[in-house]
């Protein structure tokens, strides 16, 4: 059985649930604004790129590449000892189309995009959809053979494209390329281009690194008319699988890696240790009064303030790394320094591109994130071993075990569901304050995450 980072399962698992929530919760007036991304405020929710700041919606996009970085050396580990370059270049373009597959088929299958007015046929096809992916993308290993499960898969995503080209979807308009999940898409070129980058650079982080000012030098140039960084820029063989924009998440799926790596080589804090350490409580509680701070600071535009408060904090912690005995002690300083790093790094380009932003994402953005996924690593991974904690920690980390499933639970099951038995009205009768809309998202979410949980235990893990 493969070992589990069950820290990093929560974090991701944090990403998931956070992501499922920030779509579910009651959107317009009784909201507050920092319930939404930053750039879509209510009521309107119109997107507004001329809006500076982040709140806790815009952690849950980076948090889960960050998190697909650090498992990209751990799921290659086996290749990179046999040096097995054709299964990695092979693994990587198969996830890709994978991907690329899941997302324009779950787009299409939700209800409002079979029909804008669904009818019961449609909800019901929905849950087709969701049967279809189950046998498409689910392990089945733990109980029958590797050819049983391939035939299994392949034959469920024959089936799946078979649909997509032939069944009225889009009202009767038919598949189009166009009409797709585009997280998933961007996941889908951050597993090709990032494990293929991983790969190359595996036995040199510099290296890894130094592709980062190259990335930006080509936006940066692109901007120039006539270019070839204008050319590289533009160059694509269609613009809704791929863009060099999208690109701009190496940014924070390149430093994930590197974590990944640190896990490989380290032993994860040890959550028995922490028990007994209470320099190592005060350093988890630090650290997430550096993240909450950075989010609200941020998003208030309380800038001086949050530089010099960060900057404070980042020496205390500094201090307590110091005066801390673990056994080992190296993934600590390592995941701190480098989320010292990159956070100080982003709060410096801050100013630059009109303020931290996800949507037009900005440099500050992208390094300021990666210092905070670095941190709620080390909180989860500290907070573990609190006893009120542990009970969530395992909940996140059941959830990120099984992100695709979780993923779509909501859209293709839970949804369609609530239709048929009756219940969404309801459900969506809970849009009338704060406290009864947020309710309403956290219950959906729950049980969206929850739904996953009996099939994580059994082994049906989704997986491209």
């Amino acid at each position: 059985m493969k070992e589990r980072y069950l820290n990093l399962d929560a974090l991701r698992g944090y990403a998931i649930f956070t992501m499922i929530l920030s779509g579910s919760i009651a959107y317009g007036t009784m909201m507050p604004s920092w319930m939404f991304h930053a750039q879509v405020p209510p009521p309107n929710h119109q997107f507004n790129p001329n809006l500076p700041g982040i709140t806790w919606v815009d952690l849950v996009f980076p948090f889960f590449i960050f998190c697909m970085g650090a498992a990209i050396p751990i799921a290659m580990k086996k290749f990179a000892a046999e040096q097995d370059h054709k299964t990695v270049f092979i693994t990587a373009c198969r996830r890709f189309f994978l991907l690329v597959f899941f997302a324009l088929f779950l787009e299409h299958f939700k209800s409002n995009h079979l029909l804008t007015n669904p009818e019961y046929t449609t909800y019901l096809m929905s849950l087709v959809g969701y049967l279809l992916l189950f046998f498409g993308f689910s392990k089945f290993s733990p109980f029958t053979s590797k050819k049983i499960e391939s035939l299994i898969n392949y034959s469920a995503l024959v089936i799946g494209a078979i649909c997509l080209i032939f069944l009225p979807m889009n009202n009767g308009e038919g598949f189009k390329l166009t009409t797709s999940d585009i997280i998933i898409i961007v996941l889908a070129n951050m597993a090709l281009f990032g494990t293929i980058s991983w790969w190359i650079t595996r036995n040199n982080i510099l290296l890894r690194l130094g592709i980062l000012p190259f990335i930006m030098a080509i936006f940066l140039g692109s901007k120039i008319p006539d270019s070839w960084n204008e050319f590289v820029y533009l160059l694509t063989p269609s613009t809704a699988v791929y863009k060099f924009y999208f690109l701009k998440y190496l940014f924070i799926l390149i430093p994930g890696t590197i974590a990944g790596d640190w896990l490989l080589q380290e032993k994860d804090i040890n959550p028995l240790e922490v028990k007994t350490n209470m320099y190592l409580k005060i350093i988890g509680l630090l650290l997430f009064v550096l993240v909450v701070m950075n989010v609200s600071f941020l998003y208030t535009r309380q800038l001086i303030t949050n530089l010099v408060c960060s900057m404070i904090g980042l020496a205390l912690v500094h201090f307590l790394i110091k005066k801390t005995i673990l056994s080992n002690i190296k993934i600590l300083e390592q995941f701190f320094y480098a989320g010292a790093f990159s956070l100080l790094l982003g709060l410096s380009f801050e100013s630059y591109e009109g303020g931290i932003k996800k949507d037009i994402s900005t440099y500050s953005y992208y390094f300021v994130t990666v210092g905070l996924a670095f941190f709620s690593f080390l909180v989860l991974a500290i907070l573990q071993a609190s006893p009120i904690f542990m009970p969530i920690h395992r909940f996140m980390s059941l959830s990120g075990q099984n992100p695709m499933m979780a993923y779509v639970s909501g859209s293709l099951l839970l949804l369609p569901l609530m239709h048929l038995v009756g219940i969404y009205d309801y459900w969506n009768s809970m849009n009338t304050n704060f406290y009864t809309g947020f309710m309403k998202g956290l219950l959906f979410t729950l049980v969206a995450c929850s739904f996953t949980f009996p099939f994580t235990k059994k082994g049906f893990i989704w997986k491209s």
